[in-house]
């Protein structure tokens, strides 16, 4: 498993984009989760989300939640490097 752990809930609208091949893809050392359910109830539906490392991030679209996501792996990676 990676040092940055990106949480998905299955239900989110950040799944309007394969996350989880681009991220897995681009950053060898994140492990992407998909869960039913990460108990931000109604949050899915009105945003696209994630969690990176306990972190909530989100944004008005699954695009620039993406982009949001990247840099917040970037700055885990920096710290551990």
């Amino acid at each position: 498993m990676g040092i940055v752990v990106v949480e998905i809930c299955d239900g989110s609208l950040i799944n309007e984009i394969n996350i989880e091949k681009t991220l897995e893809q681009d950053y060898s050392e994140v492990a992407v989760i998909e869960s039913s359910c990460l108990s931000f109830c109604g949050m899915c539906a009105k945003k696209p989300y994630a969690i990176v490392n306990g972190k909530r991030i989100f944004a008005s679209t699954a695009e620039e939640c993406l982009d949001k996501i990247k840099v917040q792996i970037e700055e885990e990676l920096a710290f551990y490097a």
